[in-house]
């Protein structure tokens, strides 16, 4: 019987400052080839200095991490968190720049990188909420948050401006915690 050889394996790691050159090159693939999915572009953030992407990666100040997933020694996948510092929002975390490089996709990175988030999000004390945007008709993101327990709970209309027209987000969150009900919807945003 002849082995057929599968996709090489995904390293999923915590990303440094040191990561920042090939997370800065990842990224403006992402803000490229899957436009539609966030709202900066490639432009804007081509012009941002190395330092940027050093803090973006992880902040000194601890409000922020990200993961890499790598294959063969090469980063084909990331999702960063943000924390609040903000003492009424600091049980939230936001589940940010979420991509895997189209020849790693349906191999598990995805998936992989966003148990990491969530695993590091239910890691630090305090946080009981993840909340992520996915572009309207993203469908195979829509169902890896599902699939992963986010609950959609809103769709902010026209809320990028995309070449092919307006597309809305769609706003999901994850509970992490023990003792919070589900959103009743009472109570202002302000």
């Amino acid at each position: 019987m002849a082995e057929v050889a599968g996709p090489p394996p995904v390293r999923i790691e915590t990303l440094t400052p040191a990561h920042a050159p090939v997370y800065r090159e990842l990224m403006l693939e992402a803000y490229t080839l899957a436009a539609d999915a966030f709202t900066s572009t490639a432009e804007e953030r081509a012009t941002e200095p190395l330092a940027w992407w050093e803090k973006r990666i992880a902040s000194a100040a601890g409000l922020s991490e990200s993961f890499g997933a790598f294959s063969e020694g090469h980063l084909v996948g990331t999702v960063a968190l943000e924390y609040s510092p903000k003492p009424k929002t600091r049980h939230s975390a936001l589940v940010i720049g979420m991509y895997v490089r189209p020849g790693a996709r349906g191999q598990g990175a995805g998936r992989a990188l966003m148990q990491a988030a969530v695993a590091a999000a239910r890691a630090r004390p305090g946080i009981e909420v993840l909340t992520l945007t996915v572009t309207e008709g993203n469908e195979p993101a829509l169902r890896l948050y599902q699939s992963l327990g986010f609950k959609a709970w809103g769709t902010e209309p026209d809320a990028i401006r995309t070449p092919g027209g307006f597309r809305g987000k769609v706003h999901m969150s994850l509970r992490l915690g023990l003792g919070l009900d589900e959103p009743s919807g009472a109570g202002s945003a302000a």
